[in-house]
């Protein structure tokens, strides 16, 4: 195996490991309203509070990775959430665990800027898509066993031993990522030059300097549509990372099994949608280039989650609702690799800035959507009234993508044709 596909499996360790922490609380919510006595809009805060931090230390940690490598700041995030991963278990008050979350979102937000360094160093352009959609297809597996493995640890030890546990996961992983990886594929002890050659005269970052103008991101119209589509797009995204396991129980009237097999369905579906909508778009750059590669996928992706979203909201089927969403998950994750590789497209050695600023719009989203989704359930009693306000984000963001121009770099005067 090449070297740079043994990095890519540790990046698809982190990345299961990163949704594994995440979708915890979402799998045991029940458990955590009633032990602490919370209701859906006091825990839309907690919920909010992650993804408040998240958005918050994305550019932070993405400029951070550019300076000094992911190697360093991968290394320092993982092991800070891991260890907030397992304090969550320590809660003991509505406060203290609005505190605990947030601080937790902080560690995570490095975790995919950081990642997207990686794949813009360690990969050539032609495979930028496909190891994108590889990690996020991680994420979707992460999220697919937390319930199928959460679940059994809540029953045999209580929810706060479950987070102690997946804490200690990621310390491991922190640990052999430190002595293992490095920045540079010349720097790695093992590697061929024939690789490093293939990977240097390929790959979209370049040697350059560290230094980005601030004032170059901002006026670029280019960027600010990237992150309202991601924006948009995070409305969806976070609906099933905090509130799905709410809604399928409390909604929807379905029990912990189904919620737990409907959540695990959701996030496989999830990944086969990474996985396909990589390929599909690195198979459609290389024959009709970057503009058509990129957007048709957004656009497709985004545009029939939009319509499978309505749907889920207006059936009064609860199972076949659950299915519907499963089916909003494959499909708006075709889109989801393809937007972290629209950052390396445009960004380059700047990458990690450009999927931290994509990223910190997409988490404003996340927040808002976590906080309005408990909000508007503990005041009107509907559980579907968030879903068609995520339907039409989706639809939205599916146009976006006409805008999005993967062609045109960071830099003006850096033009790909």
């Amino acid at each position: 195996m090449k070297t740079r596909y043994k990095v890519l499996t540790a990046l698809f360790l982190l990345s299961i490991i990163t949704f594994l922490d995440r979708v915890c609380m979402n799998v045991v919510s029940k458990y955590v309203k009633a032990d602490l006595g919370l209701n859906n809009e006091q825990f839309g805060y907690v919920l909010g509070a992650f993804s408040l931090a998240y958005a918050l230390f994305e550019i932070p940690t993405g400029v951070l990775g550019d300076k000094i490598g992911p190697r360093r700041v991968l290394t320092r995030v993982v092991l800070w959430w891991s260890a907030f991963t397992g304090l969550t278990g320590t809660a003991f008050h509505f406060i203290y665990l609005i505190i605990i979350r947030f601080l937790f979102g902080a560690g995570e937000a490095g975790a995919y800027p950081n990642a997207s360094i990686v794949i813009s160093r360690w990969f050539p352009a032609v495979e930028v898509g496909r190891a994108q959609s590889v990690i996020w297809a991680a994420g979707r597996i992460g999220g697919a066993l937390t319930p199928l493995l959460v679940i059994p640890l809540v029953h045999a030890l209580g929810w706060r031993w479950a987070f102690l546990v997946l804490g200690i996961a990621g310390v491991l992983w922190a640990v052999g990522w430190y002595f293992w990886f490095r920045d540079i594929p010349a720097e790695k002890k093992g590697i061929t030059a024939e690789e490093v050659e293939e990977i240097e005269v390929g790959r979209k970052q370049v040697a350059t300097t560290h230094h980005v103008s601030w004032q170059l991101i901002l006026r670029n119209p280019n960027i600010w549509i990237l992150m309202l589509m991601c924006h948009l797009f995070f409305y969806a995204a976070y609906f099933f990372t905090n509130w799905s396991a709410t809604y399928f129980q409390e909604g929807r009237g379905l029990s912990e099994e189904q919620t737990k097999n409907f959540i695990s369905l959701s996030y496989f579906l999830g990944a086969i949608g990474c996985i396909v909508g990589g390929y599909v778009s690195d198979v459609l750059t290389k024959k009709y280039g970057l503009k058509v590669g990129r957007r048709t996928v957004g656009m497709i992706g985004l545009g029939l989650s939009s319509i499978f979203f309505l749907l889920s909201g207006l059936t009064t089927d609860n199972e076949l609702a659950g299915y519907l969403l499963a089916i909003c998950v494959f499909l708006k994750d075709l889109t989801l690799p393809v937007a972290f590789a629209v950052c390396v497209d445009i960004g380059k050695q700047h990458s990690g800035t450009v999927a931290g600023a994509m990223n910190f719009a997409g988490q404003l989203g996340g927040f808002f959507v976590t906080i309005l989704f408990g909000t508007i359930v503990q005041k009107t009693g509907n559980f579907n009234y968030p879903l068609f306000l995520i339907a039409g984000c989706l639809a939205v963001g599916a146009l976006l993508w006409l805008k999005i121009d993967p062609t045109r770099s960071l830099h003006s005067s850096d033009i790909e044709k």
